[in-house]
């Protein structure tokens, strides 16, 4: 796997709060802290964005009554 999918895993895993310690430890020694936290801001932008787009589409549907 690379280093950029096992970055996205991990960030990935940390956003649902689900990491065994001994994956965490490895994660740690083999991940560059910079990578794990534009990954990170990336994701987070992603969902916010997503969220965003979701209650647009939800308030722009029509109500039919």
């Amino acid at each position: 796997m690379s280093s950029l999918a096992r970055t996205v895993q991990a960030v990935l895993w940390s956003f649902l709060g689900i990491r065994k310690g001994a994956d965490y430890q490895k994660d740690t020694e083999r991940l560059n802290p910079f990578h794990i936290i534009v990954v990170g801001i990336v994701i987070a932008l992603i969902f916010v964005l997503g969220l965003m787009a979701l209650v647009n589409w939800v308030v722009v549907q029509p109500t039919g009554l």
